[in-house]
């Protein structure tokens, strides 16, 4: 089994840093090794089975930017420790560099200030790679290096958003973009004037769990009444997931089922069957499938979910010829695939997919930061970046759903399993930084030209729910500052 030691100094970092055992290893390509972290004193090891040479990614503490992700250059195995923040300095440099390089080339103008702040930042990783022989200074250096890498960084993206926008709007009027969002039952009139002037689609609760509670007894009236508010109301509804294969995703009634994996796969197909032909015409984009490359759901492993997405896709293809048909992805950057649990990556299985001919009409991304312990892990703008320019090669529009809290402590309308990570937010987590992140965000998404739609995955804090404390509107009603932010946004990039 191979190994890479990496020292930290002083030791009593590790004392609130629990994100360390989240850490995992990457090989020259891209794949996640299935990664074991250990931590004895001031040394972390990170074992794998592979030899070769590895990319560490772990979440890293950085003054004003929270606890992003980050990660080292490819190393080499060595008897002697790497000093962490030095070489997690280096690797952050290195796709800095990588990255400016590659806009500048597409003809983006980078920044005086942006110029600056990359040479600040050269100038701190010099000094801290010069002073190993002292590791303790070292690593204060490091983090001085880490901070302006941040800020370059930060620089970079904000500008290539601002020059990419302004040329898109040179050719269209309004982006042909929709901005969407989560919806437990049809809002009232007060809350539905607050919607529309933030969204020009909506997420409709087509959901076999809240639909079919017990075997055989449907009540479809909550989404009757959605569907309705939707059309009154002159928005673009999407349906669904229809099947969520993630944990609780499918009905409790269902687990007598999962070994039988002909029953059940005449069980989901039933029920895909069911809702498409209830909204037929009126529901013509539906999301299908959700979380199948992670699972959770029953016991079903990644051959049976992946044979169950292909096989439920085209019986939705079978209802509604015209349709568009897509399908939901869970922690896109693959994390999960730490634990050795899943032999191919999000993208791999999404690609299968696409091959299978089933006429895939996109890819939903949910990217639920600031929990855990089955969500994306906190990163900064530079890597959104890249997660959309890395799914684009598929060929296929992308959706992104977000989700995030806006403070701490207890929801009972949301998934018991599920905490927040109030130490990952610069500035804690509170109603400022939940709209400071969309707004820093979303622009660079709308910026892409692979983007279709940006959703926000939960409209109010009253309604069931997933992510504690995500939504919109606070159990009082009265609406949060990530609304706001909406509003200006849909007001500035998606008019009808």
């Amino acid at each position: 089994m191979g190994l890479i030691r990496f020292a930290v100094h002083p030791a009593s970092r590790f004392t609130d840093w629990p994100e360390v055992h989240r850490g995992y290893l990457t090989g020259a390509d891209g794949r996640i090794f299935p990664t074991r972290i250990e931590v004895d004193q001031h040394i972390i090891t990170a074992r794998r089975s592979s030899s070769e040479s590895s990319k560490l990614h772990i979440a890293w503490p950085v003054e004003g930017y929270g606890c992003p992700v980050l990660h080292t250059a490819s190393l080499p195995e060595r008897e002697q420790p790497y000093l962490l923040p030095v070489e997690l300095a280096r690797g952050e440099l290195v796709q800095l560099r990588n990255q400016a390089a590659s806009w500048e080339l597409a003809g983006m103008q980078l920044p005086a200030e942006f110029r600056t702040t990359s040479a600040a930042a050269h100038r701190a990783f010099g000094k801290a790679a010069g002073a190993q022989h002292d590791p303790e200074a070292a690593c204060q250096l490091a983090d001085e290096a880490l901070q302006a890498i941040s800020r370059a960084a930060e620089i970079l993206c904000l500008s290539f958003a601002q020059q990419a926008l302004t040329g898109r709007q040179q050719r269209y009027a309004h982006l042909p973009l929709a901005l969407g969002c989560g919806i437990g039952s049809a809002p009232d009139a007060e809350q539905s004037d607050l919607y529309c002037a933030a969204f020009t689609g909506v997420i409709l609760p087509v959901q076999w769990t809240r639909i079919e509670r017990e075997e055989g007894n449907y009540d479809w009236q909550p989404v009757d009444d959605a569907v309705a508010w939707a059309e009154a109301h002159r928005l673009m509804p999407r349906g669904g997931p229809l099947i969520d294969l993630g944990p609780g995703g499918l009905p409790e009634w269902l687990a007598k089922w999962d070994h039988d994996v002909f029953n059940l796969q005449s069980f989901v197909c039933d029920f895909v069957e069911t809702a498409m032909s209830r909204y037929l015409g009126r529901i013509r984009l539906w999301e299908v499938v959700a979380r199948f490359n992670t699972g959770g759901a029953l016991t079903l492993n990644e051959e049976v979910r992946l044979s169950l997405a292909a096989r439920v896709l085209e019986v939705a293809r079978m209802v509604d010829e015209e349709a568009q048909l897509i399908i939901r992805v869970d922690q896109p950057w693959g994390e999960y695939q730490a634990r050795g649990q899943h032999r191919l990556s999000p993208l791999q299985l999404v690609d299968a997919i696409i091959r299978s001919g089933v006429g895939l009409a996109g890819v939903n991304l949910e990217i639920a930061m600031g929990y855990q312990p089955r969500c994306s892990q906190y990163r900064g703008l530079l890597e959104f970046s890249r997660l959309v320019d890395q799914w684009s090669v598929l060929g296929v529009p992308l959706h992104l759903t977000l989700a995030s809290p806006s403070s701490v402590g207890p929801d009972l309308l949301a998934q018991p399993d599920l905490e927040i990570e109030p130490s990952i937010w610069p500035g804690g987590c509170e109603e400022a930084s939940q709209a400071y992140w969309l707004q820093q965000l979303i622009p660079l998404l709308l910026a892409k030209p692979a983007v279709a739609s940006i959703s926000w995955s939960t409209f109010s804090d009253t309604d069931p729910h997933e992510f504690p404390r995500s939504g919109l509107l606070s159990v009082d009603g009265s609406p949060k500052r990530a609304m706001e932010t909406f509003i200006d946004f849909r007001h500035r990039f998606a008019k009808r």
